[in-house]
Formats: C-alpha cells, structure tokens, sequence
C-alpha cells in the first residue's frame, strides 16, 4: 500500500519519498544475485559514450559476456564509439524491462582490446555475422579473425537499479492510490552498490 508521509519528514533534508525508495534491508548477497538475474534476463541494453563536443550518446548494444559485474561487448572498431573512447573513457549502460518497471544503470569506464584478444573467438557467435558483413576479400569475412571485431570491456564504478515488488496491476493500483490519497506510491525498491561494493563483487563474481 502507499506510504503516508510524516509532518516530521516534511522538513528533513532528505526527500522522504526518495529515501523511502532505497532499500536498506535485503542482504547483500541476495541483492547481488538480483542484480546478475537482471541483465542476464535482459541481454540488451543502451551503451552510452561521450562525444567531444556533442556530450552522450546512446546505441543499442547486447551482452557479449558479463564477467561477475563487467561486461564484454563485441564490436566494429570503425565505428563511432570506438572513437568517443579514445577522447573519454566514461561510459554508461542501461537497462529497462518496460513490462516490470525494472531498471539498471551502470556507470563506468571503458577499455578497447583489439581482434588479437582471444575473448572474442569465446565470444563470437555466427548471428554477430550480420552485423559486420562479408566483404569478399578474405579478410573481412564476419568471423572472429576479421580484423574489424574488436571488444569493449565496461567495469563499473557504481550500479543503481530498480527491483519492482508489485504485479502489473499492482502498479496500477498503488500510482491510483498516490495520486488520489498523497502518499508514496510503494511499487518497488532501488539498490545501489558503491566501487567498495563492486571490487568485493570481482573478488565472489556469480
């Protein structure tokens, strides 16, 4: 049900329906363990660069592999990110489940590796093809040795994502029941880990 707010909350420097937002009770672990059935869920998610003069910029991007809370993505070293990187090696991921609510945000840097890096022949699987083509020559055949195929490996600095508690329709009722009575609608929880939190997360990676 929505939480009502508090006279005595009204005027505390923390927002309370913001702080109410964060959960502060689920294990570690368990909110860890959340977190990794997520984006495995997902696969896809928005990889988001920063572009001199320009400022971010968003591409649709699926997993190549998720390494405890890195990430590899596999892509054409030709393409504009690839270029974003060598000016900011900052970089965000997102994720949405538009059927749940559920969110995740990661924000990080990023490394480029070259085709020699041998994760991509790990990596690699015949539907990336697609993506790159073959051109004819030999060389730049869509495989793992075409010198275009290059990784990007995100390590996060901090993670934020949403976990929602309700049913559709539960959404539904409990955004009702905020609009019309004031309180905080009560659909969900936010989690968030720290660097600290995500070097332990390298350290047990699931």
């Amino acid at each position: 049900m929505p939480e009502p707010l508090q006279k005595s909350e009204i005027d505390s420097k923390t927002d309370p329906s913001v702080a109410k937002q964060y959960d502060h009770d689920t294990p570690k672990s368990e909110q860890i363990e959340d977190f990794y059935k997520t984006v495995d869920k997902l696969g896809v998610g928005l990889l988001t660069t920063i572009r001199p003069g320009l400022g971010p910029v968003s591409r649709s991007m699926a997993i190549g592999k998720r390494n405890g809370p890195d990430f590899l993505f596999i892509a054409n070293k030709h393409s504009k990110k690839f270029s974003d990187l060598e000016h900011d090696k900052t970089v965000e991921i997102t994720f949405q489940n538009s059927s749940t609510q559920d969110w995740v945000s990661i924000s990080g840097t990023a490394t480029t590796v070259s085709n020699e890096d041998p994760r991509i022949k790990e990596i690699y699987n015949p539907g990336l093809s697609a993506w790159f083509g073959d051109l004819g020559d030999g060389v730049h055949t869509g495989k793992p040795e075409d010198p275009r195929m290059a990784l990007i490996e995100v390590q996060p600095k901090y993670i934020s994502y949403w976990k929602s508690t309700v049913t559709t329709l539960g959404f539904v009722k409990e955004v009702g029941l905020g609009a019309l009575t004031g309180q905080v609608a009560n659909t969900g929880v936010q989690r968030e880990f720290s660097e600290e939190d995500i070097k332990q997360m390298r350290h047990t990676q699931g």
